[in-house]
């Protein structure tokens, strides 16, 4: 597998605390070959000014945020922006959308920058918009207030259609420029922080650039669209905004919950129509929060926008549908993604031959079965458990200690503190602190 030291590290560590890899994805994707070429078509359409749609539905352990941050992986190396917001209550309710964009902002990442990258964007940007007018010969590089103002002519142009709604984000981006030319770091900090979304910028920033209050739901969506065509002529041709664990509103109050379901509709709306090139939607779901009756079904414009017909065979799904499902993972796929993280693990280990001999597929196939059994038998929503035993309790003990024999040594325990609900509630016996299982 082609995989850096630092990657194949990143990936095992993020399996030891039982949560998804952010990078390095390709080479453990199991069951994603009939996305593979709808969802390239998917990204190849933001390159060409399209957006797009897509709702993934799956249940819980299926990989929904396995797929998703594969999808980001795949945008980013095409040069593309991504960004992972998680929808909850409290945090990030959905029918603030100044609050989703807030969060996209504060979460956007690029190749280059996998965090905090708003600022490199801008920079960039404004870089690439500065040779823009070098190259037309007409201002010289050495005259900076001309090249400034020319700067900011061009910025006017670009920024044409947005700057008719929301006039205060070319504003703001002016302001920002103008104090970077002045050596103003606070002010030019300031600036970018109510780009970002932040509330309670300084009312002395704010008189900097001729702007008032804070980003509200309206402006959310003007900046949205100011954002991708700052990404576009910054060499990102596009952005890939996912919305995870939409299900969440099924357990808000009703009238939350048809605020956030008319928000969704009106971003899928606006996508149809055009508003946002270079855009691609996507959301994530349990089947309960698409068919069941605190889901979509609360608001049927949203629900006919999204309806998939899942009724044939799995195996003729449209993979070019609104909406997607994610197979739920079976025993043979529990053993392909061990076997991949016992081969990520062993090529990057000094004892490799070690690992190999005494971590082998019959040993894998035993603590899949023990952990999916204790599990109920549902194999679908033990990857993260297997995964986690795996490299932290078998792999990582075979490699630190010549006489550890997992055979002998070794027997799986599954403490109830280390499981989500969701795991929990499929435990046989839920009242039992610890479960041990013999391999």
């Amino acid at each position: 597998m082609n995989l850096s030291p630092k990657k194949r590290l990143e990936i095992l560590d993020a399996v030891r605390r039982g949560t998804v890899p952010r990078d390095g994805l390709d080479v453990l994707a199991v069951g994603l070959e009939p996305f593979l070429e709808p969802m390239g078509q998917e990204l190849k359409k933001l390159s060409t000014g399209g957006s797009g749609f897509k709702a993934v539905r799956g249940e819980y352990g299926c990989g929904k945020t396995f797929f998703t941050r594969w999808l980001q992986e795949q945008a980013r190396a095409k040069n593309m922006a991504t960004a992972e917001v998680q929808i909850s209550e409290t945090e990030t309710p959905l029918h603030r959308l100044e609050t989703v964009y807030r969060r996209m902002i504060e979460r956007i990442a690029t190749q280059s920058a996998r965090s905090a990258a708003f600022r490199g964007i801008l920079d960039s940007w404004f870089y690439t918009l500065e040779e823009d007018v070098l190259s037309t010969g007409k201002v010289d590089g050495n005259d900076a207030p001309a090249l400034l103002e020319a700067t900011n002519e061009l910025m006017e142009q670009r920024l044409n259609a947005i700057s008719r709604q929301a006039p205060s984000f070319s504003a703001a981006l002016r302001g920002y420029r103008s104090a970077l030319a002045q050596g103003d770091a606070g002010t030019a900090e300031g600036l970018v922080a109510w780009l970002s979304g932040q509330p309670n910028v300084a009312a002395r920033v704010k008189r900097t650039a001729n702007i008032k209050g804070d980003v509200d739901h309206f402006a959310a969506l003007s900046f949205l669209q100011g954002l991708l065509v700052v990404l576009k002529d910054s060499g990102h041709p596009g952005l890939v905004l996912v919305l995870d664990e939409v299900e969440t509103l099924q357990r808000v109050r009703g009238d939350v919950r048809e605020k956030a379901l008319n928000a969704l509709r009106q971003l899928i709306d606006e996508i149809d129509a055009g508003r946002f090139p270079g855009l691609l939607l996507v959301i994530t779901g349990t089947p309960s929060f698409f068919e069941g009756p605190q889901g979509i079904k609360k608001l049927p414009p949203l629900a006919q926008r999204l309806h998939t017909d899942f009724d044939t065979d799995m195996r003729f799904d449209n993979p070019r549908a609104p909406q997607i499902r994610l197979r739920t993972f079976d025993f043979a796929m529990l053993m392909e993604v061990g076997k991949k993280f016992r081969s990520i693990f062993a090529e990057g280990s000094t004892e490799r031959e070690r690992v190999l001999a005494k971590v082998d597929d019959a040993l894998i196939e035993s603590l899949a079965r023990g952990v999916s059994g204790t599990l109920g038998g549902k194999t679908g929503i033990a990857p993260r458990i297997f995964l986690k035993k795996l490299v932290g309790d078998i792999l990582d003990r075979v490699e630190i200690y010549a006489d550890f024999d997992p055979r002998k040594d070794y027997r799986l325990t599954i403490r109830q503190d280390e499981l989500s609900l969701e795991e929990r509630n499929h435990m046989p016996a839920a009242s039992v602190e610890d479960i041990k299982i013999e391999l």
